[in-house]
């Protein structure tokens, strides 16, 4: 099911009314903007409505508005493009790594990179914004489902569905915010202020929530919609960041959901096939058979927004870069590249490496300058054929790959070498490296555990959450080009230990007296 993205007039009635009701952001002014209202009860009169409902959570993770692009974003106070849901996410788990820096001089958008943003940052505020926002938008989905009182099995697929998007915003939530204002479909819509749940309470509940709904979904579902697979990813990656969630480890049960997975039938990619997973007909890799489990669409007509795979693709190519070489119909916008550590981390001869060189310095002399560190182009708008797409602008149609199989075999990988669990995981942590093209390791360190993360799935938005889990994001153990640092002055050095987890919006705890802001902030 792709759904008409850019102009559904059947999904903006209700959230213009339902979400202003349910939005636990306090005053970021969480509310459409849209005011052409009706009302629910006249509208929901049939399934097809309430697919479009549906459609409303999916089209959260691509575009801004109901329009598409930036131009009216339906998160009042937060600009339509930095506050798409996908570029909010990448600036948040990316730039404040050795993944990637940018040189924009955009408000606070160096203190990312620099690891020196505060509770009133406008881009943490932008993702923390979208998060809630995602989580209210499925709520109401929910609640109106509820409220039929229908058990009709075409809506309680739709119910389960937008469950599990709003598990995967809750899995964002807990792991960049903490101790969050929590809301579901039973929340009170009489503007009652969310109550806030601990990290581990939110851990315990979501694990059951996604249990309970990857038994409601289909093992192999339309492309682009929820199945079990992504409930199962959504688990995996909950057992993996235990330790950091909870406070307990528990490898085990990662390994076992990484397996249940495996067991749906997603395979794995060729060696030749695997820069097709980040071009620009890579749907045709979604679904079984195949190795991405859930992807959020785009398209260079109907996801017209300035996030998503529009930012990454355009936000790297500048320089001496030849736009169409990459598949774009206009300029670059020369913005990221990676740090001198990230290129460190790869042998001669691994595909992954897919550096531009050309005119670029290695060292990131002047964090502003786009030729100071490589350009990466791990993502291109070509087809699968190199060829560009017919009446290619810029806005891509390459999908952003959420979850994928590469990952589950790396997560076995590091329950068996850092967990202890026998599951295989270094046969599948070598499978990897031989589709890159280098050589096996037989007994791989936690610390190649997590540089084969780096290297296989960069900018796909895992990388903050991995150096957290392993200790290393704040600490001088390990340093990158302007780690602690928002300009050319000084070296890279620890931090506090609070950046392992970013502030709740200072206007959500000054207007919600149930918060309490994150230790430090």
């Amino acid at each position: 099911m792709k759904f008409n993205i850019k102009k559904n007039g059947i999904y903006s009635f209700a959230f213009a009314t339902a979400v202003s009701l349910t939005a636990c952001t306090g005053d970021l002014n969480v509310t459409p903007i849209d005011p052409n209202l009706d009302t629910p009860e006249n509208v929901l009169t049939s399934t097809e409505a309430y697919n479009q409902m549906l459609a409303k959570c999916y089209s959260g993770l691509s575009v801004s508005s109901p329009d598409g692009d930036s131009g009216s974003p339906d998160i009042e106070g937060i600009d339509g493009g930095f506050g798409q849901y996908l570029r909010a996410l990448f600036n948040l788990q990316e730039l404040t790594t050795d993944e990637a820096v940018i040189g924009w001089n955009d408000q606070t958008l160096k203190d990312l990179h620099g690891l020196q943003w505060t509770s009133s940052d406008v881009f943490v505020s932008a993702c923390y914004s979208r998060v809630f926002y995602q989580i209210s938008i499925c709520n109401e989905v929910i609640r109106r489902i509820d409220a039929s009182g229908s058990n009709d099995a075409t809506l309680q697929q739709y119910r389960a569905e937008a469950r599990a998007i709003r598990g995967l915003s809750y899995l964002h939530a807990i792991d960049m915010f903490g101790n969050v204002p929590f809301t579901d479909e039973t929340s009170e819509i009489s503007g009652e202020t969310p109550k806030q749940i601990s990290r581990s309470e939110l851990f315990n509940w979501l694990v059951n929530d996604m249990e309970e709904t990857a038994e409601l979904l289909p093992a192999n579902p339309e492309k682009y919609r929820a199945g079990k697979g992504m409930c199962y990813m959504i688990l995996a990656k909950l057992y993996l960041n235990a330790a950091v969630y909870t406070g307990t480890a528990n490898y085990q049960k990662c390994a076992e959901y990484c397996q249940k997975i495996i067991d749906l039938g997603y395979k794995l990619e060729s060696a030749e096939d695997y820069w097709k997973l980040f071009c620009a007909d890579n749907d045709q890799y979604l679904g079984i058979d195949h190795e991405i489990i859930f992807s959020v669409y785009q398209d260079h007509e109907n996801t017209q927004a300035y996030g998503g795979t529009t930012y990454i693709i355009n936000a790297q190519v500048g320089g001496d870069m030849a736009y169409a070489d990459y598949g774009l119909g206009g300029n670059g916008w020369g913005g990221i590249r990676v740090t001198p550590q990230f290129v460190d981390k790869f042998d001669s001869g691994d595909q992954r490496a897919t550096f531009f060189t050309k005119g670029q310095s290695k060292e990131i002399i002047d964090i502003s300058d786009f030729k100071s560190g490589y350009a990466f182009t791990k993502f291109t708008n070509l087809k699968a054929d190199r060829t560009m797409i017919d009446g290619a602008n810029s806005f891509p149609d390459t999908d952003f790959p959420v979850f994928r199989l590469g990952d589950v075999y790396l997560m076995l990988a590091e329950c068996e070498v850092v967990g202890g669990v026998s599951c295989d995981g270094i046969a599948k942590f070598n499978a990897i490296r031989s589709r890159a093209g280098v050589a096996p390791i037989a007994s791989p360190s936690k610390r190649e555990i997590l540089n084969e993360r780096a290297r296989e799935l960069a900018w796909e938005c895992h990388r903050r959450s991995d150096l957290v889990r392993f200790g290393l994001f704040t600490t001088g153990e390990y340093l990158w080009s302007h780690k602690g640092m928002n300009s050319n002055v000084g070296t890279p050095h620890a931090v506090d230990s609070k950046f392992n987890i970013f502030p709740l919006a200072s206007s959500d705890v000054i207007s919600n007296p149930n918060l309490t802001q994150n230790s430090g902030y």
